[in-house]
């Protein structure tokens, strides 16, 4: 859990510093051939991953050891990965703080429904939320709503240190990106930063929803929730090839990051190898991760997420008056 100041900066060089170079080799590339552009934009979408989870790092106050320098170099991450440094801090805290709580979702997470939810919406609220899930919107449409639109978002309701954070951000972001409208032209930075935003998106998306969306996973209402077994068996363990292990910058290794925020990324592993209490926690291989997708609702009867079909089916044994299935194949349309 100790911060260390030479693994840290190592880190910030092969994430920050490697991701602004590489930006800046796709904007010499950009003279020479579009299709090298986008075989660029593979790695550097890759370091982009790596310096959110600096950023993730800073917002947990993990990744360096002075309090003043997480919040520094968060906020000048912040500005790389278009976030606002406060606002995604107190949002993911707070996420932190419920993950698999049935009756405290809603911030920082993924949307998810109960089977009987589902199953009491009007037929438009259903098709709204199928369209939500459906891995096309999600993976398509998401990662720049994720990365570009959202945070530059604000509610009403909220603190407004919260709404400063946000507005602040807008204003920096906003200036750096007329900067390189500027210095390179509108339409290379455009077509340099898009592929490499939605590559690296796709890839956070993909990563934020198979940490805690998987069959078996931990969903309880309030009165007998538990932190512990919410990282336990709530947050799942990805293990990756160790190429992509390394461009996620170890989060795949979620359960230990859960259990205790204060363990920087790149002692997650050393963590989770030297502690047997991290040896029997749900594991995902990537093919399991992709097929995690599928699930869309949490069958309270099971204590499983559960596919659309599943959930119509066990709908009409209901109404049938016979037992619900457990485990049906699954299936992708709206019911």
């Amino acid at each position: 859990m100790t911060p260390r100041l030479r693994p840290a900066l190592l880190d910030v060089a092969a994430s920050v510093v490697a991701y602004l170079g590489f930006v800046a080799t796709m904007f010499v590339a950009f003279q020479i051939s579009y299709l090298l552009v986008l075989v660029l934009a593979i790695p550097t979408a890759g370091f982009l991953v790596r310096t959110f989870i600096v950023f993730h790092d800073c917002a947990h106050g993990s990744f360096l050891g002075s309090k003043t320098a997480n919040l520094w170099l968060g906020r000048f991450v912040a500005l790389l990965v278009f976030t606002p440094f406060a606002a995604w801090r107190h949002s993911h805290a707070v996420h932190h703080a419920t993950s698999g709580d049935l009756d405290r979702r809603g911030v920082g997470d993924v949307p998810t429904l109960t089977v009987s939810e589902y199953n009491a919406m009007s037929r438009g609220q259903r098709l709204g939320y199928w369209l939500f899930r459906h891995p096309m919107v999600m993976f398509g449409i998401g990662p720049m709503w994720a990365l570009v639109v959202q945070p530059r978002l604000s509610k009403g309701t909220e603190r407004g240190r919260i709404k400063h954070s946000v507005q602040l951000t807008n204003l920096a972001v906003l200036a750096m990106v007329a900067f390189l409208c500027w210095a390179m032209g509108w339409q290379e930075f455009l077509l340099v930063q898009l592929p490499t935003a939605w590559l690296a998106g796709a890839a956070g998306v993909f990563l934020f929803y198979v940490q805690h969306q998987f069959e078996d996973a931990y969903w309880e209402n309030t009165g007998t929730w538990s932190y512990a077994d919410a990282a336990l068996r709530g947050s799942s363990y990805l293990k990756l090839p160790k190429v992509l292990q390394y461009f996620t910058g170890n989060i795949g290794l979620h359960h230990v990051h859960h259990l205790s925020v204060r363990i920087p990324n790149y002692t997650l592993q050393r963590a989770h190898d030297d502690n047997d209490i991290f040896h029997s926690v749900p594991v995902l291989t990537l093919w399991d991760g992709m097929r995690a997708v599928r699930l869309k609702l949490w069958d309270e009867d099971t204590g499983r997420l559960v596919t659309f079909k599943q959930a119509r089916a066990k709908c009409s044994q209901v109404r049938a008056g016979t037992q619900p299935p457990g485990n049906a194949p699954g299936g992708t349309s709206p019911a």
